[in-house]
């Protein structure tokens, strides 16, 4: 019976470790053990961000919306309110698209937005 070494998986899991550390500077590069903390950091930041993404578009998208409404004299909150009372169901990013490249279209929204609050 033969015996078994850890070299191959050791290596493996190295040149693993350091595919993920590529562009990192110092020792967080090179050397094993700051090279592990710095992509089990790195994972968490990545993980948290891809959460912060969607609170960030969402809030890029209602200062857009806002902006187009800035020329109606309507707010934001009461235009909200009215989309549901007019029975729209178009979403924020939707109509931030809207408003930022097709303003005439937005406007038709919001005449009937103004409309359904009356």
């Amino acid at each position: 019976m033969a015996r078994i070494k850890n070299a191959s998986i050791r290596k493996t899991r190295r040149k693993n470790l350091f595919k993920r550390t590529k562009g990192f500077r110092g020792a967080r590069g090179r050397l094993l053990r700051q090279g592990h903390q710095a992509v089990m950091k790195a994972e968490t930041y990545a993980f948290r961000g891809r959460k912060e993404k969607k609170r960030h578009f969402r809030s890029l998208w209602i200062v857009r919306i806002n902006a187009g409404l800035g020329a109606f004299g309507i707010s934001y909150s009461r235009f909200i309110h009215g989309l549901k009372l007019a029975g729209i169901t178009l979403d924020r990013k939707a109509l931030s698209d809207l408003a930022t490249n097709q303003p005439s279209a937005f406007e038709a929204v919001v005449t009937q937005v103004k409309a359904a609050l009356v």
